[in-house]
């Protein structure tokens, strides 16, 4: 499937702001390394030293095919070797620095439900997780490439007719809610990566009152 020439612009700026930021993030790494690593962990040094340029050599490769990309699925496949370069960086950067490594935030459905919704019980968690970017903006009913605050904005008018106290008292539709709600977090979180925007949190709390 084609893209159109605005949601082609709002991918490639995206993608491009991302490999400019994590270019940036690994040669900071690979100017810890040299300070911390070869005195008593050299070699380890060398291995990561290695596996950060690999991380260099990847992004220069995603960014001479970022200008051919045209197409979704071609568009998708890029975004999914650009998450595994963030991913393989975020390996050696925790080595470097001994920390745990960051990883990718997993989503708490019954605690997203519960804080859109003012209290309630908690559910049980929906195994099919979303898992990319294309499947979160579809899911939320929004264009691909839309920023943090229309998304924020379709979430909250999405979550006050889909729940239940909108629904006198019908908990049906929980499975779509809870679906939403986890394409919600996966955006906030990706957004937040991609740096197209500072993440930022709605207004105020949804309220199904309002």
């Amino acid at each position: 499937m084609p893209f159109s020439t605005s949601k082609y612009i709002k991918f490639r700026q995206g993608m491009q702001q991302r490999i400019g930021s994590l270019r940036s993030k690994t040669e900071d790494s690979l100017e810890l390394a040299v300070d911390v690593m070869m005195e008593e962990r050299v070699d380890s040094f060398f291995r990561v030293e290695q596996g950060l340029e690999e991380v260099i050599r990847s992004l220069i490769e995603i960014e001479e095919e970022l200008e051919v990309i045209r197409d979704l699925s071609g568009a998708m496949r890029l975004e999914s070797r650009l998450e595994f370069v963030e991913d393989r960086w975020d390996e050696f950067d925790s080595e470097i620095r001994e920390r745990p490594r960051r990883r990718r935030k997993k989503v708490s459905l019954a605690d997203m439900l519960k804080a859109a919704s003012g209290g309630g019980g908690a559910l049980s968690e929906n195994p099919g997780g979303v898992n990319n970017a294309m499947d979160a903006y579809a899911i939320m009913g929004v264009e691909f490439g839309s920023s943090l605050a229309d998304v924020t904005a379709a979430f909250r008018i999405k979550a006050k007719q889909l729940h239940p106290d909108a629904n006198n008292g019908d908990r049906s539709a929980e499975p779509e809610l809870r679906r939403m709600l986890e394409a919600y977090q996966f955006l906030k979180e990706y957004l937040s990566l991609s740096n197209t925007e500072p993440m930022r949190p709605p207004d105020r709390p949804y309220s199904p009152a309002e």
